[in-house]
């Protein structure tokens, strides 16, 4: 009974996480490079209530843990750090159950003088962005020299430089220098492809009574000349097109509700086994004789047996 308990639990919290959409872990600062002693703000968001997601992280000495076991406090399905150290440099995601995961996002913590604030999610090609190299002891923006891949782009007056029309091109690994000040630390910028779109397909209407009556005409009559069927179809090809107004509305697919439907499925058909496994093994027990109900009765219904027998054999 406890093993069942535990299975419809677990079933529960899939059931949960896989009835919402699919979660996407935001940051504020909305930047990949922070300075230590700032405040970061991780959440997992979604257009659905995203309940039950929780904030974990890969760091160089622990992996996997989650947010308000050493660090960070976890309020709902949001995660806040409120002076973030170099040591909380890592990788972070939001997790549900076992194995569903969100997006990742890199954040570096440094204690130096200089950070590129940078995109913490991958650009689709076309966008724009815009780059600050922001020093820590001005709160002014500088001049900024930026590099790509260790060559020197230009120099910005105001320490942004906006990329206009992105492109495969422009991924790349990113850092700045402030005259006096010092270097950030790279950042790698990430770009992905436009998605692209298909027709859904179509669904077609069966054909109508008076197309098949005349399909069922053209297939019976008798040809006892040397003229083949195929001759007569082709003389009178009105008699087997398909109405133009038969056919229905374009019905377009949804996927994301046919994913859902498939996963909802693949998490409850194992737990719908493993019950009807359990109450099989449980009916086929063997079950204990039941004790008669009157012992002496039975008792003196054996002695006269007994006799009976005794009896027979003098």
């Amino acid at each position: 009974m406890k093993g069942t308990s535990v299975l419809w639990l677990l079933w529960l919290i899939s059931l949960l996480c896989g009835s919402t959409n699919q979660a996407h872990l935001i940051v504020s600062p909305s930047s990949s490079q922070l300075f230590e002693g700032d405040l970061l703000s991780l959440s997992c968001e979604g257009e659905d209530s995203p309940a039950g997601w929780t904030v974990r992280r890969n760091t160089p000495k622990r992996q996997r843990s989650r947010c308000g076991d050493g660090w960070g406090k976890q309020v709902g399905s949001s995660c806040t750090i409120t002076y973030i150290f170099r040591r909380d440099s890592g990788v972070y995601w939001c997790e549900c159950g076992e194995g569903i995961t969100s997006n990742t996002i890199n954040i570096t913590v440094t204690g130096g003088p200089v950070i590129l604030q940078s995109p913490v999610l991958p650009v689709m090609e076309g966008d724009s962005i815009t780059l600050l190299c922001k020093a820590k002891s001005t709160p002014s923006n500088l001049p900024a020299v930026f590099y790509k891949d260790g060559s020197f782009i230009r120099t910005e007056s105001t320490g942004h430089m906006t990329i206009p029309d992105v492109s495969m091109s422009d991924e790349g690994l990113y850092k700045c220098h402030i005259s006096n000040h010092g270097e950030s630390p790279p950042s790698w910028i990430t770009v992905t492809g436009k998605p692209t779109t298909t027709a859904p397909p179509s669904i077609l209407a069966p054909p109508s009574t008076s197309t098949l009556s005349s399909a069922s005409t053209l297939l019976s009559v008798s040809t006892p000349m040397t003229t083949p069927i195929q001759s007569t179809a082709m003389a009178s090809p009105s008699a087997t097109a398909l109405p133009t107004d038969s056919a229905p509305p374009t019905v377009s697919i949804h996927l994301p509700l046919v994913l859902r439907v498939v996963c909802h499925l693949v998490v409850f058909c194992p737990y719908v086994i493993t019950t009807v496994l359990m109450v099989s093994l449980y009916r086929q027990r063997p079950s204990a004789t039941a004790p008669h109900p009157h012992p002496e009765q039975k008792l003196t219904e054996d002695f006269d047996v007994m006799e009976v027998t005794i009896e027979h054999h003098f």
